[in-house]
This record gives structure tokens, sequence and C-alpha cells, in this order.
């Protein structure tokens, strides 16, 4: 059930040593407003219904099908909200999960932990945030990874992520760090719109130039990142030093595990690389429309990283094309593919539960089918 993409040892190794282990589940949320440019994302069909996205993940995240949500799981343009998978496999975990605000427009209707960040503004902007705000999320992001990691000695964190727009600052970061990123990311579009994307990075990252020549990372993310980034960043970066880490997310983890690399070198941050995987769907790891392995192989061609690494890349090899719902079927044309830590998710449910293609198929569906039901009541 689980396909392993670069870096085959390593990640082999990961794999053994964690599997059968109880996993702690971490979902950041965060905002940026490159994710309202018409077209830009297919996670929620109009901007206002964007905004949303991550509030309404969140709810069903925490509380399933059957809760009265006070941000319903919004229309897409095709297809089923990640989350589904997420909810089925930590409904079957006895395992905490936790949700932490990095940056939302408005309060999630559940439980969080808030860091105090902001939603970024659009990257074309080169000034998404405050360098302030930046360096307040990356501390705590330490902070919180080496909490998490205090109760998991044996075991591995799973960080997940929702943000809406999230593959065009990802591609933003990787460029900014002189990674050949162009055309390699993904999107919840069947075909990626790499020129839309393309455009809006080269106009922040020529704007962020103007301001500074500076190659510091978190000047980067303030230029042109969002607020998760650096977030799960950090937390990585102390988690990987007590614990196992699964970056759960496609294109987004990539850029994610290149910061990484790039704030420990400048700030001097121990981390443990042996400890890190990113993990996601097969239809991220082999979207004919991105290059998500190749991108995972470029992390350690970059100038601005010394020895840049380059990350086990594991996914799940969960296939909807059996799946008697059209909305789970979508997947398999290229719609959604991931999100919420959806590929992460599946990979823990193989790795500590045991599951194979037919358990999790059926208990993705039952989501779908309880979801269908409450809603038609």
């Amino acid at each position: 059930m689980i396909n392993i993409y670069t870096q085959i040892p390593q990640g082999e190794a990961w794999i053994n040593k964690y599997r059968d282990r109880l996993p702690i589940f971490a979902c950041i949320l965060g905002f940026t407003e490159t994710g309202l440019i018409p077209g830009i994302s297919a996670a929620g069909k109009t901007p206002e219904d964007r905004k949303l996205t991550a509030c309404a993940d969140a709810e069903f995240l925490s509380y399933g099908a059957e809760h009265q949500a006070k941000y319903p799981l919004p229309p897409l343009t095709a297809g089923a909200s990640p989350v589904l998978i997420s909810r089925a496999v930590v409904e079957a975990l006895p395992t905490p999960v936790y949700l932490l605000n990095a940056g939302l427009p408005q309060t999630p209707a559940v439980p969080t932990i808030d860091l105090g960040g902001v939603p970024a503004r659009c990257l074309s902007l080169g000034k998404a945030m405050e360098l302030s705000t930046v360096q307040h999320l990356l501390e705590q992001g330490l902070h919180w990874g080496a909490v998490l990691a205090a109760n998991l000695p044996q075991s591995y964190l799973i960080l997940g992520e929702c943000v809406v727009g999230g593959t065009t600052t990802a591609l933003a970061i990787l460029q900014g760090l002189g990674i050949a990123a162009e055309g390699k990311v993904n999107s919840s579009h069947p075909v990626c719109n790499h020129i839309q994307k393309s455009a809006l990075v080269q106009a922040g990252l020529a704007r962020m130039q103007e301001n500074s020549n500076s190659l510091d990372p978190l000047e980067l993310v303030a230029a042109v990142g969002d607020p998760m980034q650096v977030v799960v960043a950090g937390m990585a970066i102390a988690a990987s030093r007590r614990c196992g880490v699964l970056l759960a997310g496609g294109t987004q983890m990539l850029a994610v595990y290149a910061l990484m690399n790039a704030i420990a070198q400048t700030y001097n941050l121990p981390w443990q690389t042996a400890e890190v995987v990113v993990g996601t769907t097969r239809w991220v790891a082999e979207d004919p429309t991105g290059g998500t392995v190749e991108l995972a192989l470029n992390l350690a061609k970059t100038s601005m990283i010394r020895g840049g690494e380059v990350p086990p890349l594991l996914a799940t090899q969960l296939s909807f094309a059996d799946s008697r719902y059209p909305q789970l079927q979508a997947y398999e044309q290229g719609f959604v593919k991931e999100g919420m830590g959806a590929g992460g998710a599946a990979i823990a449910a193989s790795l500590s539960l045991g599951w194979q293609q037919p358990q999790l198929l059926e208990a993705i569906e039952q989501q779908l089918e309880r979801l269908s039901r409450f809603n038609h009541q």
C-alpha cells in the first residue's frame, strides 16, 4: 500500500522503524490571499468558498459526518474533500488530533491551538507577511514540535496542512531557494495551471528582490510564503530530534522540507534528517501534469542550500478506480489529489492499522455515505 519514490533505503528504514506505532496527527491551517485569485485553486468553487475551506475541513476532521457544521464542506469543482480520507483514518486510530491555526481569516468552530499568526497577502506583492510575524511563527513551530514530540518517544508525528493556493506559495519558496521547480508543482486542478502560478511567483520574487538582496529564508517566507510553511518547518525540525516526522502533503511539503534545510543552516538549528519523510497520495506522486518525483530529486540541486537533502518521498497506493461514488472516482481523473494530510493519514492506516486497499476504501466510502445521509435529513 506504500510506494517509495526517492531515497528508497532511508524510506524503508523509516517505515520499518515506525510500523505498528501509534502516531499523533497534527494539521496546520493557514491562508493566503493568493487563494482568492480566480482559477488559482479548485479547493472551493468561489473565492468566498475558499475563504472557508480550512474551517470546514477542520470541523469535519474533528467531528465527522453527523455534526451540524457551522462551516459545511464547500462545493468543489469536482470530487470530494480529501478530509474524508483523513477523517476515515483518525476515526479508526485511537490517537489525538491537534489543529493549529497559523493564520486564518476567521476562527474555526473547533478547538484549535492559536499560534498568533495572520493570513498572508497575495504573494505577487512580494510582501506577504511581516518578518516579525514569520519569526514568531517559527518560534511557535519549534515550541509545539517539541511539545508534541515529547509524547512520542517511540513513534511519529504526522504534520498535515490546509492552505488554499498553497501549491503556488510552495512554488515561490522553492524558486526563491534556487530549486528548479518550474512546471513541477501540483494543483487541485486535473491539469495544473503552471502558467498562472509562474506569473504570480515571478512578480512576487521580482518585488522581493527590489526590496532586499538577502537570502535569509525567513525573509523569503515573509515576501512570498504563507503562514503554514514556517510553522511546519519549525515543528518538524524540533520534533525530528525526538521522534519520526511524516510531512503529510505533496509539493507543499517538499517546499517545507527545503525550507527546513535552509532555516536549520541559517540559524544553526540541529535536526535529524533520517527521521523525516514526505508522504502523499499516488495522485500527487504520479500526477502527469506535475513533476513531484523530479522536484524531490531537485532539492539536492541548489546553490543556496549547502548539501541540499533529498527526502524519502512516500505515497499511499490508495485507488478510487473501483469506488461506487463519482465524487471519489474524480480523483482518478486528477481532481483534488491531496490535502488535510490525506496521503499521510492513508500511509498511517497501512503502517499503524495494517489496512490494505479494501479496508481503506470502505472506510472512506462510509464517510461519504454518512455525510450524504446526514445532509439529506
